[in-house]
């Protein structure tokens, strides 16, 4: 094919609707950014669908009357931020076009450079390994194209799209922790291959897709991305926001700076011709409606109340039950993954968005939570609080120490019934005493006296029992700190050596149990912990 005429793109619009309702099922389970509320190839399927269906009730005889049908009905029918996206490729495809009744290769270079604009310039806050990550790799593989032909530019984008694609876990951490591909990508992949398909020929036989009215579940929706603090998500379709395009564009603005001075998740995105789709999460459901009174006259309004918690999907989970780690150290993470654990490696602090995907990705029903690193309660508690609103039962076992995290693992049995599993482990944990020598970074007060940068402080469940002017005995240190930690008695110390233990530790650590307390049973671990020279709990 050399060109496309209205009927190719009739074609193409009734492939990616049929390509889209396949593939939705797959693009939903891999749904982990910005949240993990698996709708991002519903959401596409439905806002091509309305699409399409505008483009077949117009009276289109040409590509750019084509194309701007279907950007209109894509606006008008956008669900979701994936939806509002796909409604700006379109645009940008039928503005690139324009009034020319076929689509070369040339146009179609031009048109997906401008929907590569405005696809970047309808999100306030890209990150790379999206959708757009995916799209700005189609666009300069046709713009780098050495061949004018059609078939060759839409298949360059084709098949860079699918790199791109393949790269978004590298991108995003997110992903990459899920082991999955960006959703929103994966979906506009899926339209890329079908308008590859049908410019070389290969195409399915059409079929008219069916019609969908807007059921009540319609009006409880699950949160994709911003602030909880808000309850309602407000969408409505705009026009008469000025005569000539300059006002228009400076009408959306200040509609934009009213919606954001009442909720977040603001967009409010043009078809180029007049209408406008407006989007805001909010609590003032009135005062987001009168800001659109105010700016023009607004129609098609849906506001949809948050869901307290989605119901999980039946094919969501693959497994019954999962144990996610927190660690630090190398050696720690490769100490709970052969003990059967799912790791999640904290560096300095931790983006509960992390944990979530995570959580997500383990693809369990029931998941418990062993944060071995202390000071990240609010993190923790945030991301679990997302995965249980989105249907994941996930269960935190509070404690602040790998070595406690080690013992709750140690008594974790999925033939248990999982609240009594939680039990068990929540009793490990609270039964490890946990003792752990370090470095002071500053100068302070402790309960035992001041301590000096650099000087060694040994701490006891999380207080401070004795310091040692630096460069001190390490070795001499943590025979003392397992000796105190034995006084009410123990059968097991598991001692995880950080990255400041001194040669010869482990050995002298074995000699002195031996000696001082022989009934006593010693486990060492490599853990590589950062900042500590050792970390020890009794059981």
């Amino acid at each position: 094919m050399q060109a496309l005429d209205a009927s190719a793109i009739r074609r193409w619009a009734d492939a990616c609707v049929r390509s889209l309702a396949a593939h939705r099922e797959d693009i939903d389970r891999i749904n982990v950014f910005p949240v993990a509320d698996g709708d991002t190839g519903t959401n596409l399927l439905q806002t091509m669908r309305s699409a399409l269906d505008s483009l077949l009730r117009s009276n289109s005889s040409g590509a750019g009357t084509a194309l701007s049908a279907l950007a209109k009905g894509a606006l008008a029918g956008a669900r979701g931020n994936s939806g509002v996206i796909l409604s700006q490729v379109l645009r940008g495809l039928a503005e690139a076009v324009g009034t020319a009744s076929t689509a070369t290769g040339a146009s179609l270079r031009k048109a997906l450079l401008r929907a590569d604009e405005l696809a970047a310039e309808a999100v306030s806050a890209p990150s790379p390994g999206t959708v757009l990550s995916v799209l700005h790799a189609a666009a300069e593989a046709a713009r780098d194209c050495a061949s004018d032909e059609l078939g060759e530019v839409a298949s360059a984008a084709s098949r860079a799209g699918a790199a791109a694609l393949a790269e978004t876990p590298r991108q995003l951490a997110v992903l990459a922790r899920a082991g999955v591909v960006d959703a929103g990508g994966r979906g506009l992949v899926v339209l890329l291959d079908a308008l590859a398909g049908v410019v070389t020929g290969q195409v399915p036989e059409p079929v008219l897709p069916s019609r969908f009215p807007r059921p009540a579940a319609a009006l409880t929706t699950a949160r994709e991305s911003g602030s909880a603090d808000y309850e309602y998500e407000v969408m409505y379709l705009i026009d008469g926001l000025a005569e000539d395009r300059a006002a228009e564009e400076e009408a959306a603005a200040c509609l934009r700076a009213a919606l954001r001075a009442l909720g977040d998740c603001v967009s409010v995105v043009g078809d180029g011709d007049g209408l406008w789709n407006v989007h805001v999460h909010c609590n003032d459901i009135g005062a987001a409606l009168e800001a659109g009174v105010e700016a023009g006259r607004p129609h098609r309004i849906t506001v949809s109340r948050f869901a307290d918690q989605v119901a999980a999907q039946a094919d969501r989970f693959t497994r019954d039950r999962a144990v996610v780690a927190l660690v630090r150290g190398d050696g720690v993470a490769e100490l709970f993954e052969g003990e059967g654990a799912v790791v999640l490696r904290v560096a300095d602090a931790l983006d509960p968005a992390d944990l979530l995907a995570v959580l997500t990705g383990t693809r369990a029903r029931h998941v418990v939570v062993l944060p071995g690193v202390p000071d990240l309660r609010s993190e923790v508690d945030a991301a679990v609080s997302q995965a249980v609103a989105a249907g994941q039962d996930a269960v935190v076992v509070p404690m602040t120490s790998p070595v406690q995290a080690l013992a709750a693992l140690a008594v974790h049995d999925a033939s248990r019934r999982a609240n009594d599993d939680v039990v068990a482990m929540a009793e490990a944990a609270a039964a490890t005493r946990r003792g752990e020598i370090g470095h002071a970074v500053q100068e302070a007060i402790t309960w035992v006296g001041r301590c000096l940068p650099g000087d060694l402080l040994a701490l006891l469940d999380g207080e401070v029992v004795h310091v040692e002017p630096a460069p001190g005995d390490r070795i001499g240190l943590a025979r003392d700190l397992v000796d105190l930690m034995l006084v009410p008695g123990g059968e097991l110390v598991t001692a995880l050596l950080g990255e400041n233990a001194p040669e010869g530790l482990a050995e002298a650590l074995e000699a002195h149990l031996r000696a001082a307390h022989p009934e006593v049973e010693l486990v060492v671990y490599p853990g590589g912990l950062p900042g500590a020279v050792l970390v020890v709990g009794v059981e």
